[in-house]
């Protein structure tokens, strides 16, 4: 596998990393309204499919690109909170 491939895994699972926490905050938003329990449930299934989806297409490709996209999942969490702290008002 080049290492090419490996940063390609690596730059998609950050990008989906910031997808889904950036799914996951208008999700939290949802559960909080009223009426949001559905589409709160839909978002929450469509988030949790796409992200799976993104790691099946990485192990298609192998081992190496599958780690190399779950550490960018793992990596866009802390920016993704440090994204959502500064949105939030104080």
């Amino acid at each position: 596998m080049s290492r090419l491939a490996i940063l390609a895994a690596l730059a998609v699972g950050f990008a989906g990393g910031l997808a889904h926490f950036a799914l996951l905050a208008r999700n939290a938003a949802l559960y909080l309204r009223p009426r949001g329990l559905w589409p709160a449930i839909g978002l929450q299934v469509a988030r949790l499919v796409l992200t799976g989806a993104l790691l099946i297409g990485a192990a298609r490709f192998g081992a190496m690109p599958l780690l190399a996209a779950a550490l960018g999942l793992f990596l866009a969490r802390p920016v993704a909170i440090r994204l959502a702290a500064r949105r939030t008002p104080q």
